[in-house]
């Protein structure tokens, strides 16, 4: 009677051999099969839940902006996310993976030439110690439309929507995959190759986070601050969000997606070691995030004499951010102090912006740029194959390419279009003035 419990086990044992049966004369031992079948499901599975951070960065947004202007937040990340899908597919991708090296022909031949494999692997011989070419590019895509779900926040409650579209197909299509190219792409910041600078960022506090920090700060220089900001007997007018509950909701959505960020970026499935080593990052990730929230916590109680929710929500995330560029070498005790640091960046970099009179509505700038620049640096505190110098001289090239990069993009949209709303606008609204709809209509004064 016991045996028979157990013979549905033995009948998927014996199937195991049938996986790669779609090739028939494949010859590829079946471990390297199995190896192909599980990365690409992590890479779908990471990939899905990267795609639920976009939902963060929204319900985040709606939730710091006042409420004549959530249905402008919500419109911009669903179309950013969209675009986002559309530009890296037809450009982004093979830039960002340009292949034999950058020449012209792989340049021009990069556009629109993203391919998946046949159905069925039909006639295909796929590289079976890897992944899909599908699941490769769909959590990559991820990656890039994260990108620009910085940049939203930042610009909010001033900006038109299509200048602020347009500047995300160029961030979506060219400035991300370029610079992204030049460490994950076997660029010369690549690590591994002779000649080559041995640049450490396991799942982008660089090249994700900072890079979307520095298109954001860029943009709101060149746009300006809100009406009524910075008074001018030098105070700070506050403006709060129209909806806490959203922001957390936000905050939590963002959270439960960076285990799919920083797991996805092991890159491999098809070892007990490399899944060890994901659930390592799933520990670390965690624990980050909540010493960013726990320091923001008792930091707010202590400066401001009550806890302030907002800097708590954007300490978790600097958190988050701080332990993206090394998630797998720290112990839980390393990764929860380098959380916490992202904690105290937050806390005090969200007022010293507001001092320079740079307007970042939701913080962005500090969490993913200033948090994301610590991120990057404490990697030579647990990774002993990390380089202070290395670091330090690959957040200044990224740093510079973006912000120059993105002035150019902005200044030309400023020029040619305008990027900013009349004050009329401004005052009215953007649901109302830009897209003739608000969020809460039955809380519409008149």
């Amino acid at each position: 009677m016991q045996i028979k419990k157990f013979l549905p086990v033995l009948a998927a044992m014996a199937m195991m051999p049938g996986i790669g049966l779609a090739q028939d004369a494949d010859t590829t031992p079946v471990n390297a099969d199995i190896g192909f079948i599980f990365t690409t499901f992590m890479f779908l599975v990471t990939g899905f839940l990267v795609f639920w951070m976009a939902a963060g960065f929204a319900m985040l947004e709606a939730g710091l902006v006042r409420s004549k202007n959530v249905t402008m937040q919500l419109t911009k990340n669903i179309s950013l996310f969209s675009l986002a899908a559309i530009f890296y597919y037809l450009i982004g991708y093979n830039l960002m993976y340009p292949g034999d090296g950058w020449t012209i022909e792989g340049i021009i031949g990069a556009f629109g030439t993203t391919g998946l494999e046949p159905v069925g692997l039909d006639g295909a011989e796929p590289d079976l110690t890897y992944a899909s070419v599908g699941s490769d590019f769909f959590f990559q895509l991820m990656f890039c439309a994260t990108t620009a779900s910085i940049v939203s926040g930042t610009l909010a409650e001033r900006i038109k929507l299509w200048p602020f579209l347009l500047f995300v197909i160029a961030l979506t299509a060219f400035i991300y995959p370029i610079q992204a190219s030049w460490k994950w792409g076997g660029g010369f910041l690549a690590p591994g190759v002779e000649g080559q600078t041995d640049f450490l960022d396991f799942a982008g506090s660089t090249v994700v986070h900072s890079v979307g920090g520095w298109a954001a700060l860029t943009g709101a220089l060149i746009l300006g601050p809100r009406i009524g900001k910075y008074a001018k007997d030098g105070n700070i007018i506050p403006m709060p969000g129209s909806n806490l509950a959203l922001a957390t909701l936000g905050t939590f959505i963002l959270w439960m997606g960076w285990f799919g960020f920083n797991g996805g970026s092991q890159l491999y499935m098809d070892t007990a070691g490399n899944v060890a080593d994901i659930s390592r990052i799933f520990a670390n990730t965690n624990t980050a995030a909540a010493g960013g929230a726990v320091t923001a916590l008792i930091l707010t109680q202590l400066l401001y004499k009550k806890p302030d929710l907002t800097m708590v929500l954007n300490g978790a995330l600097a958190g988050l951010v701080s332990i993206t560029a090394e998630p797998l070498t720290p112990s839980l005790g390393a990764a929860t102090l380098i959380g916490a640091v992202g904690g105290v960046i937050v806390v005090f970099a969200v007022p010293f912006l507001d001092k320079l009179k740079i307007d970042d509505v939701v913080g962005a700038i500090p969490v993913h740029l200033f948090a994301g620049i610590w991120g990057t640096i404490a990697v030579v505190f647990t990774n002993s194959d990390a380089s202070l110098g290395v670091q330090l001289y690959s957040i200044l090239v990224v740093g510079i390419f973006t912000v120059v990069a993105s002035g150019l993009v902005w200044f030309i949209l400023k020029a040619v279009m305008g990027i900013r709303v009349s004050e009329e606008a401004e005052s009215v609204g953007l649901d109302i003035s830009e897209l003739g709809m608000e969020a809460y209509p039955e809380f519409s004064k008149g």
